[in-house]
């Protein structure tokens, strides 16, 4: 039981350290993170396997290291068994299949790349989440209170409680974080979670009639406007500078 808390407590600093952007690059040029990280992937854990994929979908948004990534022993088999393992949660299974088509197709066109990664994504999250929850949507959180890497673990450790977050991805200087959820699942409940820590308030950004953006307060009288996904935004995020 130890090993497992000594074990998720590696995979969730280093899923820390690799949120930053400023880390991303090293991370992968070490030679000892990312091998740490697929072995990760293997683990009994589900919970260990998960941190691990986030950690990797944070790496893998800086386009510079997808070809090194790519080739690492492992790691394409390693995702493989993720997403075919039959006990792997829905959630998991998308993550790991997003990952898998961002690094194959790492090197080719541009545009190519955009179009196979997407078709993809969506058509496996119809398959691994079913006739209900054929399409993932995008929810963007601004966070009142969101001033350092202390808050920031506080707001993730609230959404990996809410069963339905497939991934999320900070945008500390300006405080906002941008999370993929299932699409039955209500964004107001992003809100409650990030709000019962007591020291961050989130409002989710919409799209206004304008095209600019507005920040309704996800209370229960405007649970409609609340519930309106913005979408258009960060759909390839790269943060590699």
């Amino acid at each position: 039981m130890s090993g497992e808390v000594d074990a998720l407590s590696v995979v969730n600093q280093l899923r820390d350290l690799a949120a930053d952007p400023l880390n991303r690059r090293a991370i992968v040029e070490d030679q000892g993170c990312l091998p740490g990280l697929i072995l990760f992937l293997d683990h009994s854990n589900p919970q260990i396997v998960y941190s691990a994929l986030l950690a990797v979908r944070y790496l893998a948004e800086c386009r510079a290291n997808r070809e090194k990534m790519k080739g690492e022993l492992g790691m394409m088999l390693s995702l493989q068994n993720v997403m075919q393992k039959s006990t792997s949660p829905g959630e998991t299974k998308l993550l790991a299949s997003e990952i898998y088509e961002i690094l194959q197709a790492a090197g080719k066109d541009e545009a190519e790349q955009a179009e196979a990664a997407a078709a993809s994504c969506r058509r496996k999250a119809q398959f691994f989440l079913g006739s209900t929850n054929k399409r993932a949507k995008t929810v963007v959180l601004q966070i009142d209170g969101l001033d350092d890497s202390t808050r920031r673990s506080l707001c993730e450790e609230a959404l990996l409680k809410i069963r339905g977050v497939i991934s999320f991805t900070f945008q500390m200087a300006v405080k906002r974080c941008v999370v993929r959820i299932r699409s039955d699942l209500k964004a107001e409940a992003l809100g409650t979670a990030i709000n019962s820590t007591k020291v961050m308030k989130a409002q989710q950004v919409v799209k206004a009639d304008d095209g600019g953006e507005v920040s309704p307060e996800m209370t229960h009288e405007k649970e409609k406007l609340a519930l309106t996904v913005y979408h258009g935004m960060y759909t390839d995020w790269d943060f590699c500078f």
